[in-house]
């Protein structure tokens, strides 16, 4: 083996390491997810394409989560029941994980963690601060997360992976990855980009900003990196999601656009979502 081939294996072999290490808990005896043809979508669907790629559902994940937290329901749930202010980087992979098992794990494996996330959805209630009453289960918030997290991953794949994905394409995506909404009791779920739009738009006035969702965007888009090496890759994914999302809601955020920085944002996050798939391939 050539020195360089040598060196390629090394470099290989400690980005997936570091990547591996933040998106699996050690501590729970967390291994990564082993793709299975037999799970709920497989080989030939076009969720394993989008959902499969590091950077890309890092970037589309954050700006999922900062659309989420938009609506005061799916904010209230958080903060009234979660422990994100003090395991932030936790809630994350647990959010990514179940993406995964349930994109990429056996039936059975994404059955049951489907059926735990419901179970836990019974138990989020509470009200409002303005008296309204809200359950996790209500199948419009659950309709709001699942089309946030599906045009977010479906659109940081298109800018940083596939730019010329046709719109049937697309349309299947959202066809395919309705069966996890459905099964997650969302309604209405859009089974296409118009309907995604469409939904999207038909949400908008019950949008809000107020002091939590402040802070819950600042303890998401500050949190520590888990450490120094993932550093940089973090900062940039973070700053491109922030850019990956619509500017109505970057206006309601109070975040900037990258502006004139945008080009050597998003070749740099280019390059970090190919030096990855290059490790991974």
């Amino acid at each position: 083996m050539s020195p360089t081939t040598q060196a390629a294996r090394t470099l290989k072999s400690a980005l997936i390491g570091q990547v591996r290490a933040v998106f699996n808990d050690s501590a729970k005896g967390e291994t990564p997810v082993v793709r299975n043809p037999d799970g709920l979508f497989g080989p030939q669907s076009v969720v394993w394409r989008v959902h499969g790629d590091v950077t890309t559902m890092m970037v589309g994940g954050v700006a999922a989560l900062l659309l989420q937290m938009l609506h005061p329901a799916v904010l209230a749930g958080v903060w009234d029941h979660s422990s994100f202010r003090g395991d932030m980087l936790g809630r994350l992979r647990r959010t990514a994980r179940f993406i995964a098992v349930t994109s990429y794990g056996a039936r059975e494996e994404a059955e049951a963690a489907i059926a735990k996330v419901r179970d836990v959805h019974t138990r989020v209630k509470g009200v409002l601060p303005d008296g309204t009453p809200y359950s996790a289960d209500d199948p419009r918030l659950l309709a709001w997360v699942h089309v946030t997290e599906a045009v977010s991953f479906l659109d940081a794949w298109i800018r940083y992976a596939e730019p010329d994905m046709p719109l049937a394409d697309q349309d299947r995506y959202f066809a395919e990855f309705a069966l996890l909404a459905e099964a997650l009791g969302a309604d209405p779920i859009p089974r296409s980009r118009a309907e995604a739009d469409a939904l999207i738009a038909a949400m908008l006035p019950e949008l809000v900003v107020d002091a939590r969702t402040r802070e819950v965007a600042r303890m998401v888009l500050d949190q520590p990196a888990p450490n120094l090496a993932v550093k940089p890759f973090q900062a940039m994914a973070f700053q491109a999601a922030v850019d990956l999302l619509p500017d109505w809601a970057r206006r309601m955020h109070g975040l900037r656009s990258p502006g004139l920085a945008a080009p050597a944002l998003r070749m740099g996050t280019r390059g970090i979502a190919g030096t990855l798939r290059w490790a991974f391939r």
